[in-house]
């Protein structure tokens, strides 16, 4: 994925500025739950069929970068 910044949005009056695929209400969040289930992302796009292939390969991008950053924040209620 190039550029997942193309594909994903925060905005304030979209999703409580969750960041959501550009153009729909689909969080981000809502994809990578679906992976971590075990859907392939050909089965997410079936599951929600405004998505391409290429929003859920920045979904994955997009938890990559978070993943890189320096400072992690502790997950609340997990653990």
């Amino acid at each position: 994925m190039k550029d997942w910044r193309e594909r994903i949005q925060m905005d304030p009056q979209v999703c409580h500025g969750k960041p959501c695929i550009k153009g729909t209400r689909i969080m981000v969040s809502v994809i990578l739950d679906s992976l971590a289930e075990g859907l392939t992302p050909e089965e997410v796009v079936q599951e929600y069929p405004s998505l391409t292939l290429e929003d859920v390969r920045a979904a994955i991008a997009y938890a990559a970068a978070l993943a890189r950053e320096e400072e992690l924040v502790p997950l609340r209620g997990i653990g």
